[in-house]
């Protein structure tokens, strides 16, 4: 497993919130096992208080992707350095029993966490990835979805930095609302036009 792959972690946990629409999907242990995926094991650690302690650690990570949307490339990484501090992880090799096509084992990077809580273990796996992907590809790859109100975290991996929302379901949203926008303004531009190229007419008393 890459080293890229853990910075899911981050953007899974800081989407199961939509501030603007008071929504929150992070309301019971259930809800937080599903963000561990196949790591089944380590969701197993959940426990009710882990539900408050993901909820904080969540608007710790928004807030990074808020100063990287914000262009404060320096708060961005002092945020998520104070995270690394405070749940750090193991690198370890391994080779999870896959082999290659010659029978060698598919050894790569994996992130070992030894955490208190499955908070921790998460938090740990979350901030390294997200540090992994801000190193490597730079604080302007962390973006927010531009179609308001949602505001749900992605990672840029275009060739040219050229994305701007989270899914293709809010880009068709935002270029709909912009054509429809684009329409109206033509429409008033059109009816202030011709209101002005009306002639006046003169009344004279006879």
């Amino acid at each position: 497993m890459e080293l890229a792959y853990y910075s899911d972690y981050a953007v899974r946990l800081v989407n199961t919130e939509e501030p603007a629409r008071n929504k929150d999907a992070l309301t019971s242990v259930e809800a937080v096992r599903e963000l561990f995926g196949a790591n089944q094991q380590a969701a197993r650690r959940t426990t009710d208080a882990d539900v408050t302690r993901f909820r904080s650690v969540r608007a710790r990570l928004r807030a990074v992707f808020d100063a990287a949307d914000g262009d404060d490339e320096t708060l961005a990484v002092d945020l998520l350095n104070s995270l690394l501090l405070e749940f750090p992880v193991s690198p370890q090799i391994s080779g999870h029993d896959v082999r290659d096509q010659d029978g060698r084992p598919d050894w790569h990077m994996h992130l070992a966490d030894h955490p208190s809580n499955a908070t921790a273990g998460y938090a740990a796996i979350a901030a390294m990835g997200l540090a992994f992907h801000l190193t490597e590809h730079g604080v302007d790859r962390l973006g927010l979805c531009e179609a308001a109100p949602c505001r749900n975290a992605y990672l840029d991996t275009s060739t040219n930095r050229s994305r701007r929302y989270c899914s293709d379901r809010c880009a068709t949203r935002a270029n709909v609302a912009a054509y429809r926008a684009r329409k109206r303004e033509e429409a008033e531009r059109t009816g202030r036009n011709a209101e002005t190229a009306q002639p006046s007419t003169a009344v004279t008393d006879l």
